[in-house]
């Protein structure tokens, strides 16, 4: 996808104690860990700007924008208006903004599910329907080495806190419907906690065969192979994509952290 033309990656921007990093192809992952872990600070990230949107508008007759949660990030709301002030300027060019209410390798699938119904000659107005539906019927999960960067950065509010470290006690987190993060069930150590989200998953999913599913890990391609074991062993799907972290995911889910989305 990376290197089809029809894909266009708008970043977001992280800041470890000064130092400015851009979530696009020069991002070091290594690097960036590196940084985080020495610093006393938690990394901050910024949404793109409304202009930096309307930078990777042009070219097309249209144009569909994924967007991280809008319960998690502000760059919906700045892509909405970036896609109003686009229209006034190019009223020829059909453009809708998609919140994913997912993030990662969520987005990844919704890209991908919209590039195949232009591939079959689909309208646009029914590729929004549709993609909006497969959206609702999307779930993502996800366990992390420490929920820390998650919780400093306010995006866990209103999930109750307990002790884990000293018990290696890993919560198995999710999407709610709106897009925001729940717990769904906790395992002692990674192992279990994979287990566990699995059976989630598994509950979760009508007609798998039917289904891509995909992981993305960070910095953690054991675990990754570990997870993708698993899921084979519980169904079939069409198809199980396994690939690393960029900024923004690196910086939340941190080193070792895994994400599933069906």
């Amino acid at each position: 996808m990376k290197n089809d033309e029809h894909f266009v990656s708008v970043p977001l921007t992280i800041e470890v104690d000064g130092y400015h990093i851009v979530d696009d192809e020069t991002f070091d992952q290594r690097d960036f860990l590196d940084r985080a872990k020495k610093s006393q600070n938690v990394p901050r990230s910024a949404c793109p700007s409304p202009h930096t949107y309307m930078e990777s508008m042009s070219g097309a007759e249209r144009i569909y924008m994924i967007t991280l949660s809008a319960e998690l990030s502000g760059s919906y709301n700045s892509a909405v208006l970036a896609a109003n002030l686009f229209e006034e300027e190019s009223p020829e060019v059909q453009v809708h903004v998609f919140n994913s209410k997912s993030a990662s390798i969520g987005q990844t699938l919704i890209g991908d599910f919209i590039h195949k119904l232009e591939q079959q000659g689909v309208p646009f107005d029914e590729v929004v329907k549709r993609t909006d539906e497969y959206i609702e019927s999307q779930h993502t999960y996800f366990v992390l080495e420490s929920l820390d960067t998650l919780k400093k950065a306010g995006r866990l509010s209103g999930i109750k806190s307990f002790i884990a470290s000293t018990l290696n006690i890993k919560p198995v987190m999710g999407s709610t419907p709106i897009g925001s993060i729940q717990q769904l069930d906790k395992g002692r150590g990674m192992k279990k906690a994979l287990e566990k989200m699995v059976d989630c998953m598994v509950s979760d999913t009508v007609d798998t065969i039917g289904k891509v599913l995909a992981i993305s890990h960070c910095n953690c391609p054991d675990t990754a192979a570990m997870l993708k074991s698993m899921v084979e062993a519980e169904g079939e799907f069409m198809d199980i994509e396994v690939v690393d972290t960029r900024g923004i995911s690196s910086l939340y889910a941190g080193d070792g952290g895994v994400i599933m989305v069906v």
